[in-house]
């Protein structure tokens, strides 16, 4: 039985990664379009993009209150609450 090629199981291995969901874990996020400053819990790298040494799981607001379960961290992110608070 012939083994796939080296490429396609790179490629098959790495799909998860290149195919982002709609809210990740994320320690840099990219500064939305209209605001210059980063939402709480992460600090900014002077650049287009925000740090933050903890994975928060977050998604944009896209101008929309932020869902049940999720509580809006400012720069038009929400961020998934854990434990019920945080």
């Amino acid at each position: 039985m012939p083994k796939p090629p080296l490429a396609l199981a790179a490629a098959l291995l790495a799909l998860p990664v290149l195919i982002p969901g709609p809210a990740l874990a994320q320690k840099r996020i990219p500064k939305l379009p209209g605001y210059n400053e980063c939402p709480l819990g992460y600090v900014n790298d002077l650049k287009q993009h925000c740090n933050s040494p903890i994975y928060y799981e977050v998604r944009p607001t896209n101008g929309k209150p932020c869902l049940s379960g999720w509580m809006n961290i400012g720069a038009g992110y929400c961020k998934k609450k854990t434990l019920g608070i945080f």
